[in-house]
């Protein structure tokens, strides 16, 4: 998101002013070497949640992007059950929450009900591909529910801006290879987020840097006390996973899929000149259809044992 003080991030963001960023109208994502067009996968999109990103609003540029690289979008509306979710390829889940407002103190309060989390899981385990996208406090929260049924270690917390490249921080995966030296991901921004944990046998990517810190919402008084600071070496902002006989990817910043323009004119996300946050993006939903293969990472890689 846009750059503003973490303590503030934390203890004082309004819906007023989040409401102000949008997708910006300018920017126009075409995949230049669509990779399906034979078939199409089916993905649906969460809108039945208080996402803070939907299809249709600030995510609209991804999602773009996306159906232009052949794939067939439906929005969601409705709660996760096993039938809702039949049919599909991917799921994807940006920004959920407890609450329409985000700065309302509901918002940290789980975005999914026990049985939706279940239902998301079973569906995974048996051959669905789930993008879950989530971001600093409180989204963090609001999707712990969900990440604790993969072992997903959310921060809850604030990070700074970063930017990875091959020399800092990206790592080694498919996704960063892509199909072809054209399609390899050599920069990647991310704006503010929180930082990550994968379980056992997953790849973290998007390594942050020893020195990082994140602020993190004193449990007391989250929108007013003052945040406590704690190092988030060892952590990252991306996992992925193999699950059963599905997949999936975990993001912990928002803004790097989408792009999106502040009053001032700033721009973060996809739009940002010299970062490859576009390609980024199709890769992750290649590696989640199948169409990346997982090969044996580099010495630089870092997977967890």
């Amino acid at each position: 998101m846009v750059r503003i003080v973490l303590s503030i991030l934390v203890l004082a963001i309004g819906q007023q002013a989040l409401a102000q960023q949008m997708a910006d109208p300018n920017f126009k994502p075409v995949a230049s070497n669509p990779a399906y067009t034979a078939k199409h996968p089916r993905v649906l999109f969460d809108e039945a949640h208080f996402n803070f990103h939907t299809a249709s609003g600030r995510y609209k540029p991804f999602a773009d992007l996306i159906t232009s690289d052949g794939c067939e979008i439906t929005p969601n509306k409705n709660e996760f059950t096993a039938d809702s979710l039949k049919g599909f390829d991917v799921l994807i889940i940006a920004n959920a929450l407890g609450a329409e407002k985000m700065g309302s103190a509901r918002a940290e309060a789980p975005a999914f009900t026990e049985q939706e989390c279940d239902a998301v899981r079973d569906w995974v385990k048996g051959g669905g591909a789930l993008l879950l996208i989530t971001d600093h406090y409180p989204t963090g929260s609001a999707a712990e529910v969900l990440g604790q049924r993969f072992d997903i270690d959310f921060s809850k917390g604030a990070t700074a801006e970063y930017t990875y490249t091959r020399e800092k921080g990206l790592g080694d995966h498919a996704i960063l290879r892509g199909r072809s030296e054209a399609e390899r991901v050599k920069k990647v921004g991310t704006f503010t987020g929180q930082s990550l944990k994968g379980p056992k046998g997953s790849t973290e990517f998007l390594i942050l840097p020893d020195d990082a810190e994140e602020k993190i919402p004193d449990p007391a008084n989250p929108y007013k006390n003052k945040p406590l600071s704690r190092s988030a070496k060892g952590r990252c902002q991306a996992v992925a996973l193999k699950f059963g006989k599905g997949r999936m990817v975990v993001l912990g910043e928002a803004a790097m899929l989408s792009a999106q323009v502040a009053p001032d004119g700033h721009a973060f996300g996809m739009n940002v000149k010299g970062i490859d946050n576009q390609q980024f993006a199709l890769n992750v939903i290649h590696w989640l259809t199948g169409l990346l293969d997982a090969s044996k990472p580099s010495e630089s890689a870092k997977k967890k044992p």
